[in-house]
């Protein structure tokens, strides 16, 4: 049919191609497949205290948060509740 020099040539064809394949993709792929900020900078992150005064700070602030955020929360329930007693008052 076609001889040993084609038989030559498809080897080399199927030991060649994913060589290539894999250099073609393995080599410069931060400047092929980068997404530009894809990760995010170290001051965007969240940092975890170590020192003792960072852990006091970082407590006294998620406690302020956490009070904020049930002051909130009970005006919320109180004007809820104010409002669900006009209506029963008013169908009585």
């Amino acid at each position: 049919m076609g001889g040993p020099n084609l038989e030559v040539f498809k080897f080399g064809m199927y030991i060649m191609f994913p060589i290539g394949t894999m250099y073609y993709y393995g080599t410069n792929l931060d400047r092929r497949f980068a997404v530009p900020d894809f990760w995010p900078k170290p001051n965007q992150t969240n940092r975890i205290p170590f020192e003792k005064d960072e852990i006091h700070s970082e407590l006294e602030r998620l406690r302020k948060k956490r009070l904020f955020l049930r002051e909130k929360r009970l005006e919320m329930e109180a004007k809820g509740e104010s409002g669900n007693e006009s209506r029963n008052g008013d169908s009585s």
